[in-house]
């Protein structure tokens, strides 16, 4: 990174009395007699094991036998065991100790499809729809341990399969909906998948879109598979293999509304979930019934702030962790969520908030791309909806930018409304850092990082830095982290573990300011170094779209013999502009004027789009290669991967 890093700059934002006294954040630090935040979090990262249990009593987790000890570190940082000797299955605490209470007969799950048809299934609903998927399941000889695919959009059925499977103590493999079929077959293949959910389609942008015809070219490949269950959502009626595919309605809707839930250890697996390495096979991060959702529920609550009548909704494929996160972390808080099949601006760029409005949305998680991509219609999509039921806004999957951040927070919030920033990932099991509704808020900060994980900031030589950029690790264990990589414990080691002892080493640069303000500035493996300088591309992006034709950019380092690399970025005009070379020049002369001569552009390309994953990360490195002509390594998660095309052939 450059070594005089910006910061936010003041704070925008601070918590009212009555922001205060509500947070479920506060009630715990008064329960257990922690003055302040900072007290909160020494005590939980000092002790995990106190933090832990704290936390699975706060959120009445219930055991079907109780654990003989929270935290085990016999076999070292790495590897821990929670919850040692316990058994429940997490499905019990998401629905079935509501059944003989007043939350039986609340919303659970609010729906939308791009169509414009609505569903909600209250408590009971869900616990009854979800029993009829187990029996399904259990009817074609599935049980504990087998693992079972969810390959499809985004309707209240997604969340009835992801629930099933854990019920019948299965092993949850959630899929992109976006994905293709060699992306498919290596993550089933992976894991020895029994069986897939999926569907025979979905809707965008008024268009029916084929799913089952991926599912089955991917079936052929995968020898383990050997049911299919398939979801009619928008009557395509797609081929049918007998004795292997079953129609949802015929094998589901048929079954009993009873079904015990399967006595699980706490450390069974629960889902296996499938992120993109740089090379070589996907890496699947194993967690378990009292990891995963736990840690979900617990930022959920401390940061989102979600209470039993909240709704929250947060834009996501069940394919990125942020779906499962979703379910787990609502019903456990025995709220609300929402979720939408479909595209966000369709048939307007008001539809979001169209949603937001009809669905009695309280907090809303969206990308900042999501955003750049709205501030050029102006105020009124937002202005024309009713919006009153908003509390918070939360963001995840790339650094922020301040100038979208500031529109979001003072033209749609009204300066009221804050917004949550929350960073981590699949391995965390939600966020390492993240905002709250009880300390300020600056543009594009976090507030520190999330209660349990002793995060800090390390220079190259593993010392902790303070106002100056370097590497995010974590030094204790908590209850989310990954149980590993599914069959690899030595890649998960290599991963995380293998720069400092006993350091789990993220990846990200960060930052944290005078103020105590948290700051995640992109991936550390995307750092440009210039003659000795270490340049961060969040830095050189977020000059570039301060400029009102630039709707977003991708800044990389290619090979320079003298200078080490030299700084080459992509830009993305706002719609009916065109590229000239006055253009180019005003972008180069803006990063000059930043940054100073040595760190000038060598090039500026403009492009239709740049690549980017579902939650909306810029895949740096597979712009790099693109540029280069090298191979840009696994591009499943790639959401728009025509974008490498226009890069490789950009002038």
């Amino acid at each position: 990174m450059t070594e005089q890093f910006q910061f936010g700059g003041e704070v925008v934002w601070r918590p009212t009395r009555e922001h205060i006294e509500r947070a479920n954040l506060t009630h715990f630090m008064r329960l257990h007699n922690l003055q302040d935040f900072d007290a909160l979090m020494q005590r939980s990262t000092d002790d995990p094991a106190w933090f832990s249990d704290a936390i699975l009593k706060f959120l009445n987790i219930e055991f079907y036998q109780p654990y003989q000890s929270v935290l085990d570190l016999s076999k070292g940082l790495a590897w821990p065991a929670w919850c040692v000797g316990g058994k429940l299955n997490i499905v019990h605490n998401c629905l079935d100790k509501y059944m003989d209470t007043p939350r039986a007969d609340a919303p659970a799950v609010r729906w939308e499809g791009e169509e414009g048809t609505t569903r909600t299934l209250t408590y009971r609903q869900l616990h009854d729809q979800v029993n009829q998927a187990a029996n399904a399941l259990r009817s074609l000889g599935l049980g504990r341990g087998d693992a079972i695919g969810i390959f499809m959009p985004m309707t209240p059925e997604i969340v009835v399969a992801l629930l099933a499977i854990a019920k019948i103590g299965g092993i949850i493999l959630p899929l992109f909906s976006g994905y293709g079929v060699s992306a498919i077959v290596s993550r089933l293949n992976d894991a020895g998948a029994k069986a897939l959910f999926t569907a025979d389609g979905f809707f965008r942008r008024g268009q029916p879109v084929a799913l089952k015809p991926v599912a089955d070219q991917a079936a052929q490949q995968v020898p383990t598979l050997r049911h299919m269950i398939v979801l009619d959502r928008v009557g395509l009626a797609p081929e049918m293999e007998t004795g292997r595919d079953h129609g949802w309605q015929a094998l589901v809707a048929s079954q009993s509304t009873r079904a015990d839930t399967e006595g699980t250890s706490a450390e069974d697996v629960l889902m296996v979930i499938y992120t993109s390495g740089t090379t070589g096979r996907p890496k699947g991060a194993v967690h378990t019934h009292c990891g995963f959702p736990v840690k979900a529920a617990q930022d959920m609550s401390f940061g989102t702030d979600v209470h039993p009548e909240d709704t929250i909704y947060w834009m996501t494929d069940m394919g990125w962790m942020m779906g499962p996160w979703l379910v787990f972390g609502a019903l456990l808080l025995g709220a609300t969520l929402m979720i939408y099949d479909g595209a966000p601006d369709y048939p307007g760029p008001d539809r979001l908030w169209a949603l937001v409005e009809a669905h009695e949305v309280s907090i809303l998680g969206l990308s900042p791309t999501l955003v750049r991509s709205l501030i050029p219609h102006g105020d009124a999509p937002f202005e024309n909806h009713d919006l009153s039921s908003l509390r918070f806004f939360a963001s995840t999957g790339e650094p922020w930018n301040p100038d979208p951040w500031m529109w979001l927070f003072e033209k749609v919030g009204k300066s009221q409304r804050p917004i949550i920033n929350y960073s981590g990932g699949t391995e965390i099991s939600g966020g390492i850092v993240m905002g709250n509704p009880i300390l300020p808020l600056k543009p594009a900060a976090f507030s520190g990082p999330c209660p349990g994980i002793a995060a800090d900031i390390f220079d190259e030589q593993g010392n902790s830095v303070r106002e100056q950029v370097g590497e995010l690790v974590i030094k204790a264990p908590w209850i989310g982290m990954t149980r590993g990589f599914w069959k690899d414990a030595a890649r998960y080691e290599e991963t995380y573990w293998n720069r400092w002892p006993g350091v789990w080493l993220h990846g990200d640069w960060a930052a944290i300011d005078g103020d105590g303000l948290w700051y995640i500035l992109g991936r550390s493996d995307d750092t440009i170094k210039i003659a000795g300088k270490r340049l961060g591309p969040a830095e050189v992006e977020s000059i570039l779209v301060e400029h009102p034709a630039i709707v977003e950019a991708a800044a990389i380092g290619i090979p320079h013999e003298i200078k080490g690399s030299e700084l080459v970025v992509f830009c993305v005009l706002q719609p009916g502009l065109e590229a000239d070379e006055t253009l180019r020049s005003e972008l180069a002369q803006k990063v000059i004027a930043a940054l100073g001569k040595p760190l000038a552009p060598k090039a500026i390309f403009f492009v239709g789009d740049v690549p980017k994953t579902r939650n909306a990360k810029v895949m740096r490195r597979m712009v790099r290669a693109a540029h280069l002509s090298l191979d840009p390594g696994d591009t499943s998660s790639l959401v728009n991967p025509e974008s490498l095309d226009e890069i490789r052939h950009a002038r």
